[in-house]
């Protein structure tokens, strides 16, 4: 038998809360092929991969895994499967060859097969040199292929990956992409669950959720080809494409997307063809752009939350950083780093896995006192007056400043406190909050069990509660779907519109279009600082300019 699974009007239902997260899906899915699993979030991709892997039972229908049935044969189903759930089990004080033995135990590989994949898993993940240092020192990219290699062990005839490229920078998504493509060649089925389309665009096939249903089943640029002749971008070039982008929504809400490109703007026409009155030229569509049409369009309505926002302040300059350096023992994390960011500007900050963008994130909001140099907020010193600087800021940290026990109503009322909201005005902006992210069928249940995106909205929605004129933003969409992506930077622009300040790290390439300048950190220095066109050649994305950058960089010339 060809297909690896099959699927047959499967339906699960969750009564706390009252939520259909599968309706009656039917698909099969053949042997050989890399397989990208996309969505909205809580279309019900979670659950799916949970359901193959028997971790759930079904309300109801059937289904077949490598011709066993997930709920009465899962024993003998997890021997011959791989799973990377979203946040994957490593032991951070383990080493990488005590994690490897400690999940080739479960899988009860004898001590030659141990021998034999820990050789070839080694090779061909690239950890060979670092066997004996801890999981929890290891960067993003480097904790992702430790956890594909534990995952191949046992020769598995299929990999189910949940969002294996989360906060991954782009040199290591390609490289964890190569090697899953080579896993792919070698017979091994992969169903991959992701948020980045430009991942998803690449893939044999996908499978596209949307509220529990199977909406799309295809080949990927079969769907792409549908948006020909309706992807255009503003012909002129404009030295503010942020109020350019707020001028086109407002004046045509039709629109199924826009979104800011360097210095113009790119749009989704509608499939009536209906164009604004703008001097455009065509480009080519993006799988992306297919996605969002399919979703029913990118929202185009005015962010609640900027109309809220008024400020006095007009300092020139409301972040300075002056030769910051963080020095941990022998290694230095961050050095001589300086830059100033203007009022109402969007700052990047874009780097590989450990180049020391959070580091620098920290010293500036105080949570890491640097070795040397000074950071400013609003012209007062971080390390003299603290307390007085971070007043000033709305921070929102990559690993989700929420209370994981607590609900999401405890977590609101929680911030809402420390940032000095009391009374009607608590509750009027909670209630904002809940109403402009949707987190009202989520309002009781604990934050850590929420699916990935709406942790990134309620950690966005505590960040900005109490309209704060700076935002300190690390990696805010990280894990979230596209359309949630257009949400939050839609009520981004429209704050900095109104003066609000916003430094900001990112691996979603297309999102650091939006910033007015970026800083490029790679390994502890800012190599390269300009607006998103200085940092690009002629013709390319921003991740290819992102890795040529990367690559072109010789230390010795930076001394």
């Amino acid at each position: 038998m060809n297909d690896v699974v099959s699927l047959h009007n499967l339906r699960k239902k969750f009564t706390n809360p009252d939520i259909t997260a599968l309706d009656n899906i039917s698909l099969t899915l053949p042997r050989g092929q890399v397989i990208g699993l996309v969505g909205p979030d809580g279309a019900g991709k979670t659950t799916l991969i949970r359901l193959l892997l028997g971790l759930l039972k079904p309300t109801s229908g059937t289904m077949s895994v490598l011709n066993l049935n997930p709920v009465t044969q899962t024993h003998q189903l997890h021997r011959i499967i791989g799973y990377m759930p979203q946040k994957f089990g490593l032991y951070e004080d383990l080493t990488i060859q005590e994690n490897m033995n400690l999940y080739a135990d479960l899988k009860e590989l004898s001590a030659d097969e141990k021998q034999k994949q820990f050789e070839w898993l080694l090779k061909f993940t690239g950890l060979a040199p670092f066997t004996e240092r801890l999981a929890g020192r290891l960067s993003g990219g480097m904790k992702q292929k430790l956890g594909l290699g534990c995952t191949l062990l046992g020769n598995p005839e299929l990999l189910l990956l949940d969002e294996p490229g989360v906060g991954v920078d782009p040199i290591s998504r390609r490289e964890l992409m190569k090697m899953v493509y080579s896993l792919r060649d070698r017979g091994i089925t992969v169903l991959w669950s992701t948020s980045y389309l430009d991942e998803a665009e690449k893939f044999d096939n996908v499978l596209l959720l949307n509220n529990g249903k199977l909406i799309f089943n295809g080949n990927p640029q079969t769907l792409t080809a549908q948006m020909n002749n309706r992807v255009f971008q503003t012909a002129e070039d404009t030295q503010n494409p942020r109020r350019l982008l707020r001028q086109i929504m407002r004046e045509n809400n039709k629109l199924v997307d826009a979104v800011i490109s360097g210095r113009h703007v790119r749009i989704v026409l509608p499939s009536s063809g209906e164009k604004p009155n703008l001097k455009l030229e065509k480009v080519m569509p993006h799988f992306e752009d297919a996605v969002i049409d399919i979703l029913g369009g990118a929202p185009m309505k005015p962010s609640e939350i900027a109309q809220q926002i008024t400020l006095t302040n007009n300092d020139n300059y409301v972040i300075k950083a002056e030769n910051l350096t963080k020095v941990y023992g022998k290694f230095t994390a961050a050095e001589n780093i300086s830059f100033n960011i203007k009022r109402g500007e969007i700052f990047g900050l874009l780097g590989p896995n450990g180049a020391g963008k959070s580091t620098t994130f920290k010293m500036l909001c105080g949570l890491a006192q640097p070795t040397s140099g000074h950071g400013y907020i609003m012209q007062t010193d971080m390390l003299k007056n603290p307390d007085r600087a971070r007043a000033y800021l709305g921070y929102m940290a990559q690993k989700f400043s929420l209370f994981a026990t607590l609900s999401v109503m405890q977590n609101l009322r929680f911030f809402a406190g420390i940032y000095g909201l009391r009374g009607e005005k608590r509750e009027i902006r909670i209630n904002q909050m809940v109403s402009t992210f949707e987190l009202k069928p989520y309002i009781n249940q604990k934050a850590g069990d929420l699916p990935l995106g709406f942790k990134q909205r309620l950690a966005l929605s505590c960040a900005i509660m109490h309209n704060p004129p700076i935002l300190f933003l690390d990696e805010p969409t990280s894990g979230v779907d596209p359309l949630t992506r257009r949400e939050f930077w839609n009520h981004i622009n429209s704050m900095v519109e109104k003066g609000v300040t916003v430094m900001v790290t990112t691996h979603f390439m297309d999102e650091a279009e939006y910033c007015d300048r970026i800083a490029l950190i790679y390994q502890g220095r800012a190599i390269k600082i300009g607006t998103p066109d200085e940092l690009k050649k002629a013709g390319e994305t921003m991740e290819d300019a992102f890795i040529r950058l990367i690559n072109e960089y010789q230390p010795e010339a930076a001394q």
